[in-house]
This record gives C-alpha cells, sequence and structure tokens, in this order.
C-alpha cells in the first residue's frame, strides 16, 4: 500500500530547522550541567540519564549493562538496558547486532521489536524497519508503542500524514502519553505547523511522566515562533539561567541569519 508523502518543507523552512537543531545540539551536549539529552527527534527515548557518547558516564553504562547483558543474555531488561547505552554512547552497530539477536530469540516480544525498529530507522533502514515493526504487531489488540516507533519512520521517510493517523489511532489506546504528543508535535514541526507543534508540546509538558527532552523540544518550537523569552524561561528548567540564556541568543542569531 502506498501512503502520500507530505510536502517538502521550503529552503527557508529547512535553513530554520537546521538552525534550531543545532541550537538544540548545544542543549544536548555543548553544556556540561544539562540535566537531559534535547533530542528534538524520534530518538529512542529512555529512562536514564543523558550522557554525552564518550563521556566518562556513557563508557561506564556501556560497562555496568554489558555485565547485566553477560551474566544473562536473554533477559530482557539487560537486552533494552544494554542496547540502549551502546546507543547513546555511538555504537549502534553493536547495539543493532543485539537487538537483532533479540528478535529472533523472541519472536513474541513487541517491545524488543520496538527497540529494533528504532534502530534500524535510525540507521536509515527503513523499509526493513516497518516489516519489524509491522510483522509485531496484533491488528486485534495494537500496541501504542509499536504504532509510535511505526509513525516516527514514516516521519523520517517524509510521510508526516501517516505518521500523525499512527499517532492518533495510539492515543486511543493510551490517551495523554507524553511521548506519543511529543512525537505527534515533531510531525507538525517537520511540516513547519508550529502552532500545532506548540500545542502538542505543551498539553505534554504538562501531563506527569513529562521528562527533559519535551521540555527543550517545547523552548525549541517557541524560538522558531520568535517567542524568545517564553523559551528561555522553559529551558531554564533544565539548564542554569546562564546557559538558557545563551542558547536562546544563538537560535536567534542563526535564525536571523537564515531570514536573511
Amino acid at each position: 500500500m502506498a501512503f502520500a508523502v507530505h510536502r517538502q518543507p521550503s529552503k527557508r523552512h529547512r535553513l530554520q530547522i537546521a538552525a534550531a537543531m543545532t541550537a538544540v545540539a548545544l542543549l544536548a551536549g555543548g553544556c556540561a550541567s544539562s540535566k537531559q539529552s534535547a533530542v528534538g527527534s524520534h530518538a529512542p527515548s529512555s529512562s536514564m540519564p543523558y550522557a554525552a557518547p564518550g563521556s566518562a558516564a556513557a563508557r561506564s553504562a556501556v560497562s555496568s549493562w554489558s555485565d547485566n547483558y553477560k551474566r544473562n543474555p536473554k533477559d530482557k531488561s539487560a537486552i533494552l538496558g544494554y542496547s540502549n547505552a551502546l546507543t547513546q554512547n555511538s555504537q549502534v552497530s553493536q547495539a543493532t547486532a543485539i537487538l537483532r539477536s533479540a528478535v529472533i530469540n523472541n519472536p513474541g516480544d513487541r517491545e524488543i521489536a520496538s527497540a529494533y525498529g528504532k534502530i534500524l530507522a535510525m540507521n536509515g533502514q527503513f523499509p526493513e524497519a516497518l516489516n519489524v515493526l509491522q510483522g509485531a504487531q496484533t491488528p486485534q489488540m495494537p500496541d501504542w508503542r509499536l504504532l509510535s516507533a511505526e509513525g516516527a519512520v514514516h516521519d523520517q521517510m517524509g510521510n508526516h500524514d501517516r505518521a500523525r493517523s499512527l499517532y492518533h489511532q495510539a492515543l486511543k489506546i493510551q490517551p495523554d502519553e507524553p511521548s506519543l504528543l511529543n512525537n505527534l508535535a515533531l510531525s507538525h514541526l517537520l511540516s513547519n505547523e508550529l502552532p500545532e507543534a506548540e500545542y502538542n508540546l505543551r498539553r505534554a509538558a504538562a501531563l506527569p511522566g513529562s521528562d527533559s527532552r519535551i521540555r527543550q523540544n517545547l523552548a525549541l518550537v517557541l524560538g522558531l515562533q520568535g517567542k524568545f523569552g517564553e523559551a528561555e524561561q522553559v529551558a531554564t528548567a533544565e539548564l542554569s539561567q546562564a546557559e538558557a540564556a545563551e542558547n536562546v541568543a544563538y537560535l536567534r542569531k542563526m535564525l536571523s541569519q537564515s531570514r536573511g
């Protein structure tokens, strides 16, 4: 079945998004005291604190989860924890190999299939990712996490309308789930529908279970609309006031250059 591809962003919009993502990268890795990663994307979420790739914290997480995995390579929590730690440390090939093996050994496990589908999408293997996610789904009792992961793949392929349809299906199963609202908002962001992105991120940020990623994505969308004061206020919840002001000033400068 073919899906319609949403309109491609304009050159100006692409420049704005590029500038914004550069600012988000500063929030995630440029400030040593940031609490967690500002993702600005559909990257796999994690309950573990963000650690920059190659940092002592990232290496420590890999080592700790590696020990757990070696003790019991069939334990799902060890599989998911180790693969996620590897991914955060930019050891994506190794994480992919672990999840591929886990999917083969656990053909009916939706959580493992979801993690594998996400990492395939990170590698740009979109058709294979969709096959894995759709193969693990049960139409009679659909899993909202698999729907969300499938939606994220379609967003990366540019099929934003199809992605949003999947997010809305998932929200019917799991209403007011912050991660779903975050993905829905980012889908609107990719289509330059900033008010819709802001609306869904505000909803997500106000819910229990909201994390740093969501709040910093909200700061990003506010900044893209020129609401720099509010963006700084939201970002200050994650960073020091000086760091938030510095990043918002950088975003303001980059957007000004892209419009010129």
